[in-house]
C-alpha cells in the first residue's frame, strides 16, 4: 500500500469533476442558511454527520469488497432526490474515467461496463481507493473530506468569503471528521456479515429539497 496515493485521490486537482458541484451550498446561500464562516461551519457539520457519513460508509464497504451493484442500490435508496442521484452518477462517471487513467484495475473496467451511465460516486470512490491499494479508512476520509471541502470552496466564490476563514472551518471540523470516519468503517465491516442494510441511512431533508429546487434554476454557478 502507498499512503501517498490518498493524497493524489483527495487532491482537489484530481480531474474527478467535483469542482463543478457546491455540495448544496449554492442553494443554502440563496436560502440564507449560509451567510458567513459560522453558518458555513454549521452547514458543513450537518453534511459531515449525514450525507458524509453515508458516502464514507459506502466507499469503505467498496474497498472491503462488497458487490458494487448492491452498494449502488443502497446509495440509490439513501438518496431520495432525483437531482442528487443524477449528480452522484455524473460524478461517478467522471471519477471512474480519471481513476482508470491513473490506476489499472479490472474492477474499475467491469464497473464501467456494468454502469455505462455511471455508478454512485461513493461506490466508485471506494473501488478507486481499492485499485490504488488504499484501506477502508482511507476511502472514508476521502469521502468525508469531499463532503465538506466542496461546500467550503464553493462558498468562497458564492459569498466572497475569506479563503482563510473557509479553511479554518475545515480545520475545526477535523476532530469530528476523525470520529465519523471510524463510525463509517465500523458500519462497513458490519455490512460484510449483515448486508448493506447495516450501512448508515442518515438523512438531510433540506439538502434533498434544496437540490431539487436548485436543479430548476435557470442560472446557477454550480451543477449541484
Amino acid at each position: 500500500m502507498s499512503r501517498a496515493a490518498l493524497l493524489v485521490l483527495a487532491d482537489g486537482r484530481f480531474p474527478a469533476g467535483g469542482h463543478a458541484h457546491s455540495g448544496g451550498a449554492e442553494a443554502a446561500v440563496k436560502a440564507g442558511r449560509i451567510t458567513d464562516a459560522a453558518t458555513l461551519e454549521h452547514f458543513c457539520r450537518g453534511r459531515l454527520h449525514t450525507t458524509g457519513l453515508v458516502a464514507a460508509s459506502l466507499a469503505a464497504a467498496a474497498v472491503l469488497g462488497l458487490p458494487a451493484r448492491e452498494l449502488d442500490a443502497a446509495a440509490d435508496a439513501r438518496t431520495p432526490s432525483p437531482a442528487l442521484r443524477t449528480a452522484a452518477r455524473r460524478l461517478g462517471r467522471q471519477l471512474v474515467r480519471a481513476a482508470r487513467a491513473t490506476w489499472s484495475s479490472p474492477e474499475l473496467d467491469a464497473l464501467t461496463r456494468e454502469f455505462p451511465k455511471g455508478a454512485h460516486q461513493p461506490v466508485v470512490l471506494g473501488l478507486t481507493a481499492r485499485a490504488a491499494g488504499l484501506e477502508p479508512l482511507d476511502a472514508a476520509y476521502c469521502a468525508l473530506y469531499e463532503s465538506v471541502s466542496g461546500a467550503a470552496t464553493a462558498t468562497v466564490r458564492l459569498l466572497s468569503l475569506d479563503p482563510f476563514d473557509a479553511t479554518g472551518v475545515l480545520a475545526r471540523l477535523a476532530p469530528e471528521l476523525d470520529r465519523v470516519a471510524d463510525r463509517a468503517v465500523e458500519a462497513a465491516r458490519r455490512a460484510l456479515t449483515e448486508g448493506v442494510d447495516a450501512l448508515p441511512a442518515a438523512s438531510a431533508p433540506l439538502l434533498e429539497i434544496g437540490a431539487q429546487a436548485h436543479a430548476a434554476w435557470p442560472v446557477r454557478l454550480f451543477a449541484s
